[in-house]
């Protein structure tokens, strides 16, 4: 407002020393004259000076405040596109031409924005999955030292009070007192084997460089060292990628604990072959199954298996029969130009 209420006196100013001009050279007043007339001079009874200052005032006031509004109108419009261009990506927002010059200053802004825009996107991804990383490392690092020691002290203990109850029961001759000791030592057998579900469940999913072949191998050699039904297996090489070798990998790492948790098998099998460009693995009990419709136990592990399998395009497949047994296959295709084996 201030600054229409200056431009106003000053147009006003400016056209009564321009009209003061025109009186002195066009009609030749002299300048002591010229001035004389504005008052002298009257057209209809009012002197001519009143009609040029209320002239000059209405132009002068009639243009800043047309000026003002203009510049006004053309600030929302500047407003309008700069907030466009910082509420949308790139160039989705609506076109206003200015000047060359205002139009090729507003275009590098835009493209500065926009750069600048998508190298903070970039560092916020970056910094998120180096964050992640970080926690995935912890993870797998506290698992392996919860592993660790609740294998040096937990399973040691129980594996100490199983021998200890075996003996005792051995060597107890009263038949009445056998039969809680009895049941003392499966509690403490089937601990042991929770115990062992458990240090299989944290042990990291990571192959480290290892196929998963091998990665199997290993963990179905050190399991058989531990458990006390049959574990027969046959493992091939697959081509699969990275991450889908870890998923399956993890998957193994789920089924073999809730064999040991619930199946209360003898025996267990597992197989991994490629056949007809699929990766198949499948694990196999002779346990106790379970209906479709009661599957209360074990279900937060099968559940997993199954989201697993589903985030590495595999399909799962589980057939249970009770007293009968448990089937779960993953099948998986393998890498496209890989040899598939006869």
């Amino acid at each position: 407002m201030r600054k229409v209420i200056a431009r106003g006196f000053f147009l006003t100013f400016l056209f009564v020393i321009i009209a003061a001009l025109y009186l002195y050279f066009l009609i030749g007043l002299p300048l002591r004259e010229s001035w004389r007339a504005f008052y002298e001079l009257t057209v209809s009874a009012v002197p001519i000076g009143w009609w040029i200052l209320n002239t000059a005032l209405l132009l002068g006031w009639t243009i800043a405040i047309w000026t003002h509004n203009l510049e006004r109108s053309k600030e929302k419009v500047i407003e309008k596109r700069l907030s466009n261009i910082l509420a949308t990506d790139g160039d989705a927002y609506p076109k206003e031409k200015f000047t060359p010059r205002m139009d090729r200053t507003i275009e590098t802004v835009s493209d500065l924005i926009h750069s600048q825009r998508k190298s903070l996107q970039r560092i916020t991804d970056e910094r998120a999955e180096t964050q992640d990383q970080l926690i995935q490392e912890r993870v797998v690092q506290e698992r392996q030292r919860l592993a660790r020691e609740l294998h040096d002290s937990v399973s040691q203990q129980l594996f100490a009070a199983s021998m200890l109850l075996s003996a005792i029961t051995e060597g107890e001759e009263d038949a009445a007192a056998k039969v809680p000791l009895h049941q003392v030592e499966r509690m403490v057998q089937q601990a042991q084997l929770e115990m062992r579900a458990l240090l299989l469940h944290l042990r990291p999913a990571a192959l480290k460089n290892k196929s998963l072949a091998e990665g199997l191998e290993e963990l179905l050699v050190e399991l058989k060292e531990k458990v006390l039904f049959d574990i027969r297996y046959r493992l091939e090489e697959v081509h699969l990628s990275k991450g889908a070798e870890d998923h399956l990998f993890r998957i193994a790492q789920e089924t073999l604990s809730n064999t040991l948790r619930h199946a209360q098998a003898t025996e267990v099998d597992i197989l991994l072959v490629e056949r007809d460009g699929l990766a198949i693995l499948r694990v196999q009990d002779n346990g106790i199954g379970f209906k479709e419709v009661d599957e209360k136990t074990g279900s937060y592990g099968l559940q997993n298996v199954k989201e697993r399998a589903i985030e590495i395009g595999a399909t799962c497949k589980i057939v249970s029969v009770p007293s009968q047994g448990t089937i779960i296959e993953v099948k998986l295709p393998t890498l496209k130009g890989a040899e598939s084996i006869d």
